[in-house]
């Protein structure tokens, strides 16, 4: 089993306040027990090095929420991947479908900024997911297909390896809504089989997460059979108490998984 990777999605939400109160509590409750899973943080840009300072010698890493898609120039408001590198980010996430929907961001510029990440030595997390609609209509594979051969186009399958991507159904997000065990294994195993018609190994190096509403009260839900490698959780991770206890019901789970 992959090791299982937790990673909080801040969006655009905390302050000073929140974070001092909340990382404190992480890093005392959880940080020592984070063996069984990889935990990271996406906050807002303006708090990523604040609280880097905060994260320097525990085992929590840092995730960016977005990156330009160009070094350095004149391209106010934006942020590089070099910046990000220079600070100890991890992970940066792309293709999320807020930035898809509000940025107006293509599947070519999430191609860019997806490989740019990769190239750079950070891991990319790629967010796929289908509205309401194109899940009523059954576009779903074909909508993935196109986002994920719009990469490997741009570069090559190896671009893929040792790589994370997200199941996030657009319609789950913040909804309270969350897919059902079948629908997720159902999905998930689609792009597995189908990474791995292009190459086996690659397939099998990429860590698949899911998001969608997840919370303390269905994680049970997600692991069965081993389908997923973690979660990318958003709303959830707001309410700090409920996460801390979401993260160690995890490793209570994954316990008695590794026992049986």
């Amino acid at each position: 089993m992959k090791k299982f990777l937790i990673i909080a999605n801040w969006k655009l939400n905390g302050n000073l306040k929140f974070i001092n109160k909340n990382i404190n509590l992480m890093t005392k409750k959880i940080d020592n027990s984070l063996s069984f899973c990889n935990l990271s943080i996406a906050p807002p840009y303006v708090y990523i090095n604040y609280i880097n300072n905060f994260l320097k010698n525990t085992s929590i890493s840092l995730t960016a929420q977005n990156v330009d898609i160009h070094l350095q120039g004149s391209f106010t408001g934006e942020t590089s991947i070099k910046m990000l590198k220079d600070i100890g980010i991890k992970y940066v996430i792309t293709g999320h479908s807020e930035r898809r929907l509000f940025h107006n961001e293509s599947n070519n510029l999430v191609s860019q900024k997806f490989i740019l990440i990769k190239n750079n030595g950070l891991i990319p997390i790629l967010c796929l997911g289908e509205t309401e609609e194109q899940k009523k209509y059954n576009q779903t594979e074909k909508i993935f297909i196109q986002q994920i051969n719009n990469i490997i186009k741009n570069s090559n399958i190896n671009i893929l390896n040792k790589t994370i991507i997200a199941y996030e159904p657009v319609w789950a997000i913040g909804s309270g809504k969350n897919a059902n065990f079948s629908e997720i294994q159902k999905i998930i195993l689609f792009i597995k089989k189908y990474i791995s018609s292009l190459n086996k190994q690659v397939a099998k190096n990429i860590y698949f997460l899911y998001g969608g509403s997840v919370n303390y009260s269905n994680i049970n839900t997600f692991f069965k059979k081993n389908i997923i490698n973690g979660f990318l959780i958003g709303k959830a991770s707001l309410e700090i108490e409920n996460f801390i206890a979401l993260v160690k019901k995890t490793e209570k789970i994954i316990s008695l998984l590794n026992r049986s």
